[in-house]
């Protein structure tokens, strides 16, 4: 199946979109992550903030996987295959395989995971796997296109701070 993928300006506009839920989440008092789902034009179809607190301090509750689950429920494979997954960091390995299964066809990531933990240390909230998630990918069956890094300065500010606070 070919599909036609958003361009350059449009995955900007719709990454900005996924950086202003994580903006959302980290002043809800929740880690700053933030992810959408888009249709293959561009239409937004679900967002979903970090949910380690809201979701009663579940370590596995990151943006990602939670919307992928969501997605996984809500759509058939045919159609998530179409759609990309726009995040401000990059997904882990765990969110990885949760896109992967859900059969989300695309992802557009803003901060690498290698950048992340760097910027992030050790924090027992925040363990980050530095793993390309295109590892994980590419262990599958079927295909799921990745983008990224992409404005990974403005990414790297949604953790400005935030997780010298959390200690």
């Amino acid at each position: 199946m070919s599909v036609k993928w958003p361009g350059e300006k449009q995955d900007e506009a719709l990454l900005r979109k996924a950086f202003d839920v994580a903006r959302r989440s980290r002043e809800a008092g929740d880690h700053p992550f933030g992810s959408i789902l888009a249709d293959a034009a561009g239409n937004l179809l679900m967002e979903q903030g970090n949910g380690y607190t809201s979701e009663g301090h579940d370590r596995t509750a990151h943006a990602e996987r939670l919307l992928a689950s969501r997605a996984a429920r809500a759509y058939d494979l045919a159609f998530l295959a179409t759609c990309t997954l726009y995040t401000s960091a990059e997904p882990c390995a765990m969110c990885a395989g949760a896109i992967y299964w859900a059969g989300i066809g695309r992802v557009v990531y803003g901060q690498t995971e290698k950048a992340l933990k760097a910027q992030t240390g050790d924090h027992e909230e925040n363990p980050t796997l530095d793993l390309p998630c295109e590892h994980v990918f590419a262990a599958g069956q079927r295909p799921t296109v990745v983008k990224g890094p992409m404005l990974e300065a403005e990414a790297a500010k949604l953790q400005e701070d935030f997780w010298a606070k959390r200690t």
